[in-house]
């Protein structure tokens, strides 16, 4: 009987914490409705030092994980990470990616005319560098992209952004927590 209560009580402790970290981790809830979450990525220019970290997370939650880009990659085999191939062309990804998103979602894009689409939905962008977009900023920043791209195509800026470092990385992981801490 000892053994019995000891098994069961062993048992309670890691069903709830289980529980508890499916429901503060995937399930949001948003306007009334359950969502479950789900991580879409733009793994076209997705950077390889970073897929180490949102694995880790996403295998910590078991988070349904989908890559899409125009090409295979390497990724693990395992139950809820997937990897969808669209054709080639300029942003075949970004519109299947569009048409994926949901309410309650995460995509980590660099894309910001992309990010602004996801957000429109109810979904949460976030770029490789650890910046949230989300409707508090995404306009903003759709604005400053705008702006930058036409000063580059003008010949006013050259160059473009510095390489993922220490730095961007500890940012990116940072911005992941975040949002997958968060209550929808």
């Amino acid at each position: 009987m000892r053994i019995k209560k000891l098994f069961d009580a062993e048992y309670d402790i890691i069903f709830e914490s289980l529980v508890k970290d499916i429901v503060r981790s995937v399930i949001c809830l948003q306007l009334g409705t359950i969502c479950i979450m789900k991580i879409l990525i733009d793994a076209d220019a997705f950077p390889n030092s970073l897929k180490e970290i949102l694995l880790r997370a996403v295998l910590k939650r078991h988070i349904p994980t989908i890559f899409i880009a125009n090409k295979k990659i390497a990724i693990p085999n395992i139950p809820h990470i997937s990897m969808e191939v669209v054709a080639q062309g300029p942003d075949e990804a970004d519109h299947r990616i569009a048409e994926l998103c949901e309410p309650c979602d995460l995509v980590i894009t660099a894309d910001i005319p992309l990010a602004d689409r996801i957000v429109s939905k109810g979904a949460v962008g976030l770029d490789p560098r650890g910046t949230i977009y989300d409707e508090n900023n995404i306009k903003h920043l759709l604005a400053m992209r705008n702006l930058m791209e036409e000063l580059r195509n003008n010949g006013e800026i050259t160059g473009g952004p510095s390489a993922i470092g220490e730095k961007t990385v500890r940012a990116f992981a940072d911005g992941l927590n975040k949002v997958l801490s968060k209550e929808c």
